[in-house]
């Protein structure tokens, strides 16, 4: 599953998140041991939004980090992006999901104009697009000059003494907890398949200067397989 590609890989995923949507909180929260709700706090503080700015979340599935951004700064407008309309529609039914303007988007065409946003965050977007340059110039096109974009994704799991538990972390225990709490084994196979195939936070940082930003840096989290990146568009 991991290894399909453009289009095919595309739609696979778009259905894979329609199909977990109403148990995809739950199964995060699982996973990490509660610790995303922290991870996204930090991409939150990382974005460091204005009074009264403009934030885009893509992939923002059931609004979690745009909800973070609405609890930190009140009069905050949070725009959500992802092209699973399935994840939306459970974010609209959560506490405060009325207060996020919720918009199908795919992220490597995005239907926002130029200069739009102070930021741009996502969780778990980078390692499912299919054009990872493309859907970085995008969100540095969105971006006002010296807006902030902040991302959060898994890292291939280090090469160190943790590794062989992590990797039986995640081709075991996750897919069992995917079949027992969501019924759909498959996507919880997926994702720790496109984890390990997914750049090394190095190689994303890279990645995000050669789109074009600058005072790029990222920090490691839960024994180095999550990773949040951030940078700035150029004024």
């Amino acid at each position: 599953m991991a290894t399909l590609q453009g289009k095919e890989r595309a739609a696979y995923v778009q259905s894979m998140f329609d199909r977990i949507a109403r148990r995809y909180n739950l199964m995060n929260r699982l996973m990490t041991f509660g610790q995303d709700l922290r991870w996204r706090k930090f991409v939150i503080q990382q974005a460091k939004l204005p009074p009264k700015g403009k934030l885009l979340d893509l992939a923002t599935g059931t609004g979690d980090i745009a909800f973070e951004g609405l609890r930190a700064v009140p009069d905050l407008t949070a725009v959500g992006g992802d092209f699973s309309l399935g994840m939306m529609q459970v974010g609209q039914t959560l506490t405060d999901g009325d207060r996020v303007r919720w918009v199908g988007a795919d992220a490597i065409q995005l239907p926002f104009a130029g200069n739009s946003f102070d930021a741009v965050t996502s969780g778990y977007l980078m390692r499912n697009v299919i054009d990872i340059p493309q859907a970085l110039r995008e969100q540095l096109r969105v971006l006002k000059p010296g807006g902030r974009i902040v991302i959060l994704d898994t890292t291939p799991p280090p090469r160190n003494l943790l590794r062989p538990f992590i990797l039986i972390h995640m081709r075991y225990v996750i897919p069992l907890l995917g079949r027992l709490i969501s019924g759909n084994p498959d996507a919880y196979q997926y994702l720790p398949e496109s984890t390990q195939k997914f750049k090394t936070p190095e190689a994303l940082a890279g990645a995000m200067r050669e789109a074009g930003f600058q005072n790029v840096q990222f920090k490691r989290f839960m024994f180095g397989t999550q990773a949040v990146h951030w940078g700035e568009k150029p004024r």
